[in-house]
């Protein structure tokens, strides 16, 4: 028995930690971080859209001045290449979970491995 068992004993996840699990097969960290992970990239997505909409309406109201146009073509430029990025970042670790594991998911959810 490892010494953590011996100090603290047996300690059970909530049965809610199983609901939240997708598949089934990972627990505890793994799930706090992937949902982490999702709530980031939803903010993200979230945060973008208003930026884009608030540009817009700068951009409306600009009446013709360059500067405040300048400007908001470079928050609406600059909101599409933060969902860029965020969606890259997605698709860049299937691509390289797919290569070094075999797996899309092998970096998207998190596991580790304990003795």
């Amino acid at each position: 028995m490892n010494k953590i068992a011996v100090d603290f004993g047996n300690v059970e996840p909530p049965p809610v930690v199983d609901s939240l699990a997708p598949g089934g097969d990972i627990s505890g960290l793994q799930v706090l971080l992937n949902i982490v992970l999702r709530t980031l990239i939803a903010g993200a997505g979230i945060y973008a859209v208003i930026s884009i909409v608030l540009a817009g309406y700068v951009y409306i109201s600009a009446g013709g001045d360059s500067k405040k146009i300048s400007d908001a073509t470079n928050k609406i430029w600059h909101s599409v290449l933060g969902l860029i990025v965020a969606a890259g970042a997605f698709v860049l670790a299937g691509i390289l979970g797919q290569i070094l594991f075999g797996d899309s998911n092998a970096i998207l959810q998190l596991r580790y491995f304990t003795p």
